[in-house]
């Protein structure tokens, strides 16, 4: 009954995909937080994407978050220069249909009852700029003379690392803030969208049971340009 209902994601994944390009078409200008609900791809590996958030947030002061590393030079730059931090970063909201956990039982005609596992997550770093207040200018990450400055002497390759570690956990905890209190949209999309599939396919009456989630764990990723 698994290969049933991922064959039968597989088969209407492209009008899913097609709908998300018509409503993103429709949209307007860019706000600081967009969530998108809908069916995002079907991996592979049988990862079903239900929902995503992309969020932009502008830094003007460090928070501990960041940790000492990060307070220490992104206060000197943020403060000393006059300059505002813009972050985004995506989270991904999928479930992973090859699970043990995820299960389909056939309880009457045309009527099943779906267990669906824990939700995964993947969070990435899209970009971080900087926003010159005085210039009215955007200038991209880790910009060498504005660190440079600081520090008196050269920004190192360890310096880098350290400072994108520090962004790295303000993005882990700003992430599992969001994922704490969206689990009923994300549960209620996953519904709605095997719910539609699944009456595409004969099936008139669905019911859903959700696993307790597990302790909320995040793997953030960066983007090359971040890295680099």
């Amino acid at each position: 009954m698994n290969e049933f209902l991922i064959g039968m994601v597989a088969a209407l994944v492209a009008v899913g995909a097609l709908w998300v390009w018509l409503k993103s078409r429709r949209r307007g200008a860019a706000k600081e937080t967009r969530v998108f609900s809908s069916i995002e791809q079907l991996r592979a590996i049988g990862q079903l994407s239900v929902y995503k958030v992309l969020t932009k947030e502008i830094v003007t002061e460090t928070d501990h978050s960041w940790g000492e590393f990060g307070a220490r030079y992104l206060g000197w730059v943020l403060s000393g220069k006059k300059m505002a931090m813009i972050f985004e970063f995506a989270i991904d909201f999928r479930y992973d249909l090859k699970s043990p956990g995820f299960n389909i039982v056939e309880t009457g005609p045309e009527a099943y009852a779906v267990t669906m596992p824990p939700c995964d997550y993947e969070v990435h770093i899209r970009d971080i700029r900087f926003y010159d207040e005085q210039g009215s200018r955007l200038l991209p990450w880790l910009l060498p003379d504005l660190l440079n400055g600081f520090i008196g002497g050269r920004f190192s390759e360890e310096d880098k690392n350290r400072l994108v570690d520090a962004a790295k956990r303000h993005a882990e905890k700003q992430a599992i803030e969001l994922i704490g209190n969206m689990q009923s949209e994300v549960q209620k999309s996953a519904r709605n969208t095997i719910e539609s599939l699944s009456r595409a396919f004969g099936a008139r009456k669905i019911e859903f049971s959700f696993a307790a989630p597990d302790a909320t764990q995040v793997e953030v990723e960066v983007s090359e340009r971040i890295a680099s």
